[in-house]
């Protein structure tokens, strides 16, 4: 009985190594430039207001920024910008990079 709960006991240990070295962590940033209106935002993360209109949203890093019609990346997406495009708004409010 004892050897089960030690054999037990070491699987799950095991287990839990193994998934904490294989989990990348939780902050990511996409790699390259977001520029909004002319900022430059160097390997962006979160979500980015929309100051004044028109606006554009050039995407030169490796990830999908998402162009939203609310403050604060709230409201509905009205683009996806992939990586390597241009979008011009008059309406958009944010912008979140993925």
């Amino acid at each position: 009985m004892m050897r089960r709960r030690m054999a037990v006991a070491l699987g799950a240990l095991a287990a839990a190594a193994t998934l904490a070295v294989t989990v990348p962590g939780s902050a990511y940033a996409a790699e390259g430039v977001l520029v909004l209106n002319g900022n430059a935002y160097e390997n962006p993360s979160g979500c980015y207001a929309i100051d004044r209109y028109p606006s554009s949203v050039d995407n030169y890093t490796d990830a999908i920024a998402e162009v939203h019609s609310g403050p604060d990346c709230s409201g509905p997406v009205e683009w996806l910008v992939y990586p390597g495009e241009t979008y011009h708004t008059e309406t958009a409010q944010s912008v979140f990079i993925l």
